[in-house]
């Protein structure tokens, strides 16, 4: 029964063909039933079948058993059949879930199926617009390239074409030419023969064949009109007036194209002169060397440099850093030019110091290395101070590294003999740097060995690297001219100096320029063909100025200026008072220059900020060394107080403090003071102000009780007498008031040391005449007011008392004398 109910139930596969309803599952439900009820009835005919055959019970107990066994089985089939609709069921509702299940999983794959073939179509689509882009960029690029080719064979053709016109005029010019002169000169021919020469005619007939087939030129006409117009040539500029100077040309053809020009001071002429005076100046200086200097700077000073400076200082630069090696040749050269014109060599300096610098800043080693170099050797022959290799040196070891330690070092073997010699002090200062950075710095081993060999050289005292090579002294040291110029200073390089610029003035300056070499005497070299006229003039000058001397005198005191100047660089790059006075003295300057020497000392002093000791004790030198500078500091103490209100407070101050350590040191004699008179007529706030701190200053160097003693000299009692008048109560008012004011009344002093011998006497005969003037003066007030009464001699006692009090009088003398005051007014009285 089991086998029929699993055949007759459905198949999953059937269901998934037909899905069954409700009504097809209780018809199913009903086929089991049925089929139950079959097999019971078989059961049932076949019971008496098997009755006479079975058992031998009796029929009324097998009937029994048997309708229990039909119960039994009728209940196993329905719960058979139950169980079989259970599962049916639930095969069913599990069929549904999967069902679902795949309807959704098939959405969800169609969906993204439709996804990708909607970026596959994208991406398809961006493709080929991508390759038309292309393609379009291609063909335009083929079009582009077409035409150009086009334009190429039209030219060509037109090129073709011209030429071929050209060659068809120029062979029907040559046929005329041949046919004019057959029919000019047959008479003249030799017709002895009665033939003329076969192969000319041959030739000829050949041209008048060739030219027959050729078409005429009036029948080319049309065709050239069909033709694009000819594009009119620009203007050709000429080569001289571009920008960069045009294409080469020789100085004879340049010559040549000057002499065509007659007006000298055109921009042609001008920018042509410019051009060969910038080849000239490259030339010379490219091929100057030991051997050819003087020559070299004889060719160079006939050159009109004041106008090329710029061109000038541009090619010595470029000069030196493209070869180092001839430094030392290209310093040389500056130098001298320097000798001559100093605006040149300052010009050349301030340019090497800001390409210094910016090499520096941007770590620019070889820069640096050239710059440095050159630096050295300008020091070298003192052209630069050496101020400025100091501060180069402190630069480049401040922040040390194995770059600048290197640069620093370099420089120092090309300038550490100068330095050696003109400041030794610094150059101290600069290897015990060196030392500090070989012990403390980490730097590269290299360039510690560097600083070992540069300690070396120094041991060795820079044999290898002497100050001016031999041969390269030229200039003396009268003409040197040094310039001071700091590291950190603002700096104009005039780089319009560079370029050509039309001069108004053109011809007037050439003038000045060729007065200022018949000046300086330079020899006039080979100039050209162009320049015999003006030899032939400037040797008329010179005979005419050889007839009748001249006597100049130089009013712009430009020797004076450049005196000072070298006098101030030397002070101030001296360490101390020693150094500068040795390196003065060591000037050997003339003696006319004495008192300018003792000037630029005082000025020196006076422009500080505040007093140096340094400045006293150099000119305390000086007046210890000769007798002529004492003697011109006593004319410049007397000049100065007379001229004392024109300085400043400041600049007054330091003047007062210098002489005042003159005076202390007895460098200059006290003699000096007799041009001082304290009275208000004759001095004035200013000059009360130098006094005060020149009296201030020798308190605090000597001591009030010195002091005293020093003014109360009996062998320089005639030089004070300004300085303390006695002529005039009130003059001497005056100045007991001016020395009391400033703290110098000297009151301690009169206590502590009261004069005794001559001096009291001295100072009781001043106080009865200053007693005795002024009671005369109160008597004749007394006597033209015809009055008399005890306040106006109170007030004459007061005076008496208080000038007693101002000159240390003693209270006895004080006493004696106003009685001697009342004396003589009663006597008056009774008269």
């Amino acid at each position: 029964m089991d086998s029929s109910a699993k055949s007759e139930s459905p198949s999953p596969a059937h269901r998934e063909h037909k899905e069954p309803s409700e009504d097809e599952s209780n018809q199913a439900a009903a086929i089991p039933q049925q089929a139950g009820v079959a097999e019971r009835n078989p059961e049932k005919r076949s019971s008496p079948q098997s009755g006479p055959t079975g058992s031998k019970s009796p029929a009324p107990c097998s009937s029994d058993s048997r309708n229990s066994e039909d119960e039994e089985e009728h209940q196993d089939a329905l719960q058979k059949i139950r169980s079989s609709v259970a599962q049916i069921n639930t095969s069913r509702s599990k069929e549904k879930d999967k069902s679902s299940s795949r309807e959704k999983d098939r959405s969800h794959s169609r969906e993204r199926d439709r996804s990708r073939s909607r970026e596959r179509d994208r991406s398809r689509s961006r493709e080929r617009d991508r390759s038309r882009s292309r393609e379009r960029d291609r063909s335009r690029s083929r079009e582009r390239d077409r035409s150009r080719s086009r334009e190429r064979v039209r030219a060509r053709s037109r090129g073709r074409d011209r030429s071929r016109s050209r060659e068809r005029d120029r062979n029907t010019e040559r046929f005329d030419r041949r046919r004019f002169g057959r029919g000019r000169y047959d008479d003249r021919r030799d017709d002895r023969d009665g033939r003329f020469d076969r192969r000319a005619n041959r030739d000829e007939e050949s041209d008048y064949r060739r030219r027959g087939r050729s078409a005429s030129p009036n029948a080319k006409e049309p065709v050239a009109a069909d033709e694009p117009p000819v594009k009119k040539k620009k203007e050709e500029l000429d080569p001289i007036l571009t920008r960069t100077g045009g294409a080469y040309i020789p100085p004879a053809k340049l010559r040549m194209m000057q002499q065509q020009i007659t007006d000298k001071s055109s921009l042609a002429y001008q920018r042509m002169s410019w051009e060969a005076l910038k080849k000239s100046i490259n030339g010379l200086i490219n091929k100057v060397n030991v051997s050819n200097i003087v020559n070299i700077i004889q060719e160079l000073l006939q050159e009109n440099i004041v106008r090329g400076r710029g061109l000038l200082a541009r090619s010595v630069l470029q000069a030196q850093a493209a070869s180092p090696i001839f430094t030392h040749v290209y310093a040389a050269v500056v130098a001298i030019i320097n000798s001559k014109f100093p605006q040149i060599g300052e010009l050349i300096l301030k340019r090497l110091i800001l390409n210094f610098r910016r090499s520096y800043r941007r770590n620019l080693k070889q820069q640096c290395l050239t710059a440095s170099k050159f630096v050295a050797h300008l020091i070298n022959q003192n052209v630069a101070h050496e101020v400025l290799c100091l501060e180069m040196l402190t630069l480049l070891l401040e922040r040390p590294t194995d770059d600048s330690v290197e640069v620093a070092i370099s420089f120092l073997k090309e300038c550490g003999l100068k330095l050696t010699e003109v400041s030794p002090r610094g150059i101290n200062a600069i290897f015990e740097r060196l030392r500090n950075i070989l012990h403390e710095s980490s730097i590269d081993k290299r360039v510690q060995y560097m600083i070992e060999v540069m300690f070396a050289i120094r041991k060795d005292g820079f044999k290898d690297h002497p100050v001016i090579t031999e041969g390269l002294d030229l200039v003396d040291e009268d003409d040197q001219f040094t310039h001071m110029l700091p590291l950190d200073d603002e700096y104009n390089p005039e780089d319009i100096l560079n370029v050509f610029k039309l001069d108004p003035d053109f011809l007037e300056n050439e003038e000045k320029y060729k007065t200022i070499k018949r000046g300086e005497k330079v020899d006039s070299g080979e100039e050209g063909d162009d320049s015999e006229e003006d030899d032939d003039n400037e040797d008329e000058n010179e005979e005419e100025g050889e007839d009748e001397k001249v006597t100049i005198f130089d009013k712009t005191e430009v020797n004076l200026v450049a005196f000072r100047r070298t006098i101030y660089l030397a002070i101030q790059s001296s360490l101390d008072f020693e150094e500068c006075a040795h390196k003065l003295i060591k000037m050997d300057f003339p003696e006319s220059q004495t008192k300018e020497l003792c000037n630029m000392i005082l000025d020196c002093c006076a422009q500080q900020r505040t007093y140096e000791k340094f400045f006293g004790l150099l000119a305390g030198r000086f007046c210890l060394l000769k007798k002529e500078y004492m003697e011109s500091f006593e004319v410049i103490f007397s000049e100065q107080y007379d001229t004392i209100h024109r300085l400043e407070t400041n600049k007054l101050r330091n003047v007062a403090r210098l002489f005042a350590h003159l005076l202390f040191t007895d460098s200059i004699p006290w003699s000096v003071l007799e041009c001082i008179r304290m009275s208000e007529d004759t001095t004035t706030s200013s000059s009360r102000i130098f006094v005060k701190i020149l009296f201030q200053e020798l308190c605090a160097y000597m001591g009030l009780p010195k002091l005293n003693q020093r003014l109360k000299d009996s062998t320089l009692q005639s030089f004070f007498e300004g300085l303390f008048p006695r002529d005039n109560p009130r003059n001497t008012r005056f100045a007991i008031n001016f020395f009391t004011s400033i703290g110098l009344g000297a009151g301690d002093s009169g206590v502590r040391n009261p004069p005794t011998g001559p001096q009291q006497r001295g100072i009781r005969n001043l106080v009865y005449k200053s007693f005795w003037y002024i009671s005369r003066r109160t008597s004749q007030t007394m006597k033209k007011s015809a009055t008399y009464s005890p306040e106006n001699m109170v007030h004459i006692v007061r005076k008496l008392g208080y000038l007693s009090f101002q000159l240390h009088v003693p209270l006895k003398d004080t006493i004696i004398t106003v009685g001697t005051v009342n004396v003589f007014v009663k006597l008056r009285n009774s008269k």
